[in-house]
């Protein structure tokens, strides 16, 4: 148990979702993103969880986090096990789950300090 407050002042946090959006500090998104702490990524890919390619999951790779948050819309849906391999092999967990527990998740790290990012394909 934590016993010390967070300061998550000046931090990207998501204040809100739906099933066609989230809120990043206020500011509503309706396409797939990154979030990250200090920066917000917004033409990471258009891809669905069925299209994504290698190329999209070293992006993530590239990102300089130790977890990565995949949110994957409304429903819990999984990548090909080939896409999952880079994040092994870098040592970066990846954590594949719906769309509104990656946004609950990723707010809990954020606010410890953790080197985290959420991915999140809308469709």
């Amino acid at each position: 148990m934590k016993l010390h407050t967070s300061n998550t002042a000046g931090l990207n946090l998501f204040t809100a979702y739906g099933d066609d959006f989230v809120a990043v500090n206020q500011e509503k998104y309706f396409a797939n993103l990154i979030l990250l702490p200090e920066s917000i990524i917004q033409d990471w890919t258009s891809a669905t969880v069925a299209t994504l390619t290698e190329a999209d999951m070293e992006a993530l790779v590239k990102l300089g986090t130790e977890i990565i948050l995949l949110g994957t819309g409304a429903k819990l849906r999984f990548p090909s096990g080939q896409l999952l391999r880079p994040f092994a092999n870098a040592g970066i967990g990846l954590d594949v789950m719906d769309l509104q527990a990656a946004c609950r998740t990723y707010n809990i790290l954020a606010a410890e300090g953790r080197k985290v990012a959420a991915a999140l394909l809308f469709n």
